[in-house]
């Protein structure tokens, strides 16, 4: 085997996980839309066909009161326009407004779902390779709230933004534009609304998005609370609690109520303030208007021209109003996306070293359902060395005690090693640290002399598989969940997915299957039994066939019919292979090359079944309570 010097351990804080996310400096609106450019910039021709729609139907909305001064003072007042004309130009102007809008809010539609795609993929790319500590700072609720919900909401809310702010702020420059055109002066006085409609906009939004992001955290929290009593349903039923959880909900529900409220009376407000506004223009306008009409050096204004303007003018009420309003989606939107980037910016990938393994044995070998001769376990190894621990410590906590507390231990290839103690004594934990699910404190673990920091994650989880009590399965085929991790890329090898599922016991369980390998096992396969779900997790890990195996308390909670045949379906999968075993049960452990015993973070005893209960030790005073600690 190459030689690969271990490398020192960097120890993580020292509570074991990994930092809080830090928190983003205040950014202004213009910075954090520059965020997304780069899930929504991705296609210019929509872009461009957005913009010209956009351009084209807001350049149609002075059509409608410029129509109005020729029908007023040539129509109706001189009769001399051609009745032709109407439908002509009414139906011209209102086709061409009519394919304008289509094409823009089109455009603008796929814009955003196309970054909602790129940006969905990213986060659940991200969220695979995370750092396992996000996973204890956030519940499942709240990543795929933030993955599925929030994403679409975001997407969902800028894209009406969008659509409005294109629409109405072109619109509102077109009307401006011809206000100007007709009457300068009174058109002074409308520009006297638009910075106050400014001021109340940038003053409401604040408070928007503080009550939005305080509304999104409470949403979390109900939504776990929902999530938690849906998994424990059987536990809060037995012990009475559903008034104590629905006190719980009723809280978090009324919390939700109040900033959903508040959120109400800061978007609402924007609304008559606008319209306040507006109508105060509105009035000095006419009486201004009047007093042109009598004095003689504004004589050419017509009633045609005046009916044009406040026409025009009362059209602006309607788009900046709709300004006004787009504080709302925009903080929201932006809110809800923010979280998916944050998680993206501030969570980091799980560090992975560049070892692959021996020259020649770079990949574990082909699935089988076969179990490997210890001979060709330590020829894929490429070393006998197998596991060793170092002074090991791990701190979940600053203020509890050490999980491990300088744990040394080694286990040679193709040993099977037993892990015993009472609850909270650490098994658990340190069948974690092998694949890197757990961080270190302190020491080091070296797998055939080579330090785990320095594996490749992916080469270091290849020679590990796991079966343990709390079984996890995929909404999938039988198939898919016993072939887990290489469906992908080769064609499915459906024979040996059978051998493994007749070697873990399953062929009564499979020959009722109508659709055999293929058939669905629904969410997390809660239709099949304990045993039955123990025992495809056995096929799972005859198809990786990796050298080491972990089996953390496989057949606790299972019937004596189901142990039989779990174990004996163990009893395949460990043959050859270097095992780590932790149970309660008896007959699990006798057979062990060796059983090591933990307590507190530390081992107290290590030797054969034999030699403990000849010692009178820990072991022994737990095998005389049957295991069961």
């Amino acid at each position: 085997m190459s030689t690969l010097p271990p490398s020192s351990v960097t120890a993580p804080p020292a509570n074991g996980l990994t930092p809080p996310l830090p928190k983003s400096l205040p950014q202004s609106l213009t910075d954090r839309l520059a965020r997304l450019k780069s899930y929504f910039g991705h296609q210019p021709a929509a872009w461009i066909v957005a913009f010209l729609g956009t351009l084209l139907g807001a350049a149609t909305e002075p059509a409608i009161p410029a129509l109005l001064q020729p029908l007023l003072d040539n129509g109706f007042t001189q009769g001399t326009m051609p009745l032709w004309w109407v439908p002509v130009g009414i139906l011209g102007v209102f086709t061409v407004r009519g394919i304008a809008q289509f094409s823009s809010q089109y455009a603008l539609t796929r814009i955003a779902n196309d970054g909602m795609l790129r940006l969905r993929r990213d986060l659940f790319a991200h969220l695979l390779r995370a750092d396992l500590s996000v996973f204890r700072q956030q519940s499942a609720s709240a990543l795929s709230n933030t993955v599925v919900f929030e994403v679409q909401n975001g997407c969902s809310q800028l894209v009406s933004a969008a659509v409005g702010l294109s629409r109405d702020g072109f619109t509102l420059v077109a009307l401006l534009g011809y206000l100007f055109y007709i009457n300068w002066q009174l058109t002074l006085i409308v520009g006297v609304v638009v910075p106050g409609v400014t001021t109340v906009m940038r003053k409401l939004s604040k408070r928007l998005y503080a009550i939005t992001k305080a509304s999104q955290k409470a949403t979390d929290e109900l939504a776990y609370v929902v999530e938690e009593n849906a998994l424990a349903h059987r536990m809060v039923r037995l012990h009475a609690a559903q008034a104590h959880q629905q006190t719980r909900f009723a809280k978090l529900s009324e919390t939700l109520r109040r900033l959903a409220l508040k959120s109400t009376i800061a978007s609402s407000a924007m609304t008559p303030l606008t319209q306040l506004l507006s109508a105060a223009a509105l009035s000095v306008v006419i009486c201004v208007a009047l007093w042109q009409s009598r004095d003689p050096g504004h004589a050419g204004v017509t009633v045609g021209g005046f009916a044009a303007f406040l026409s025009a003018m009362m059209m602006l009420v309607a788009p900046m109003r709709r300004l006004a309003d787009l504080a709302n989606p925009v903080t929201r939107g932006l809110a809800a996306l923010e979280r998916g980037l944050n998680l993206i910016d501030h969570v980091p990938a799980e560090s992975s070293g560049a070892y692959q393994g021996a020259p020649g044995h770079e990949k574990t070998p082909p699935p089988s359902p076969h179990p490997p001769s210890p001979s060709e376990v330590a020829g894929t190894s490429g070393t006998t060395q197998g596991l060793v621990l170092d002074h090991v410590s791990v701190r979940y906590k600053d203020d509890e005690p050490p999980a491990l507390n300088n744990v040394s231990l080694q286990i040679p290839t193709g040993q099977v090693v037993a892990l015993v103690g009472p609850s909270g004594s650490g098994k658990t934990t340190l069948a974690n640290l092998l694949p890197r699910f757990v961080p270190l404190s302190g020491g080091s673990i070296r797998l055939n002399g080579v330090n785990l920091q320095d594996w490749s994650l992916e080469a270091l989880r290849e020679q590990f598989a796991m079966v343990s009590q709390d079984v996890v399965m995929l909404n999938d085929s039988l198939a898919h969940n016993v072939a887990m991790g290489h469906q992908l890329g080769a064609s499915l090898d459906e024979a040996r997915v059978l051998a493994c599922l007749e070697a873990a016991n399953l062929s009564d369980f499979l020959s009722k299957q109508p659709e055999g390998i293929h058939a669905q096992v629904g969410h997390n396969a809660q239709q099949l039994s304990g045993g039955q779900r123990q025992r495809l997790a056995i096929a799972r890990a005859l198809y990786k066939n990796a050298p080491y195996l972990i089996l953390d308390e496989a057949t606790s909670a299972l019937d004596n019919e189901s142990e039989r045949l779990v174990q004996d379906a163990l009893e395949r999968v460990m043959k050859g292979r270097t095992t780590l075993v932790i149970a309660h049960r008896l007959s699990t452990i006798e057979h062990a090359d060796r059983v090591v015993v933990m307590a507190e973070g530390k081992i107290v005893e290590q030797g054969s079944h034999a030699e403990l209960l000849a010692e009178g030790g820990l072991y022994a005073r737990l095998h005389a309570q049957g295991m069961g600690s």
